[in-house]
């Protein structure tokens, strides 16, 4: 996975779990927050940290946040400052604009701006969406500590027509593999499924393994 230049705006609870979470899998991060205490606690667990109003084009300019791959609008409360940050950054043109909402009117309002993922919640989706931004694929993820983690993905085309043990999948004792906890086909969940399933194109699976390897199988 390609190394990525990340600009999170607002250091709360949720904009510091997104921030670490990204910079502990190897991206560059930048935090700005206004509260001088948040951004003194971000201070070796980011790239860098500065204090500031994410609302200042000045500031946003001398930060060259135009060069940045993702700007991350993780204001909380203050959903006019939320709104203002999002219109400032989208002017950059960042090629991707993520931001959390506080309600669904906050939400639409983001959308209609050109946010193309709004979210809305606490550190463990901040965490959810550090693990997730860079595999589209990838539709939920759960850490089980360490590098281990639980994944729920859309089937990869060229899994299509096989079947999960020649596309690789093992038993739940072979720790260099993904095992597959449920295929889930038209609705409906199939737990433990036999390794001779044949995957089709619509498929979704849920499996639990290293993140590296579902990095890999999710493209």
């Amino acid at each position: 996975m390609a190394i990525q230049n990340i600009l999170v705006a607002g250091a709360g609870r949720f904009g510091s779990h997104v921030a670490t979470g990204l910079f502990q899998m190897g991206h560059d991060v930048l935090a700005i927050d206004s509260d001088q205490s948040r951004i003194q606690d971000l201070i070796g667990r980011v790239t860098y940290s500065v204090a500031g109003d994410v609302t200042d084009e000045v500031l946003m300019r001398d930060l060259g946040v135009e060069n940045f791959d993702v700007a991350i609008v993780a204001i909380g409360r203050n959903v006019e400052s939320s709104i203002m940050a999002t219109v400032l950054l989208r002017s950059f043109e960042i090629p991707m604009l993520v931001a959390r909402a506080r309600n669904q009117l906050h939400a639409e309002t983001l959308q209609r701006i050109g946010c193309q993922r709004v979210i809305n919640a606490e550190e463990e989706a901040g965490m959810r969406l550090a693990q997730t931004l860079f595999t589209p694929n990838v539709a939920d993820y759960i850490s089980l500590g360490g590098d281990q983690g639980i994944s729920r993905l859309r089937a990869p085309e060229n899994l299509t027509g096989k079947t999960l043990r020649e596309a690789g999948f093992s038993g739940f004792s072979d720790l260099d593999h993904l095992s597959v906890l449920a295929l889930i086909r038209d609705q409906n969940a199939r737990m433990i499924p036999d390794l001779d399933e044949r995957v089709q194109s619509a498929d979704e699976i849920v499996v639990s393994g290293r993140k590296e390897l579902v990095d890999e199988l999710a493209g």
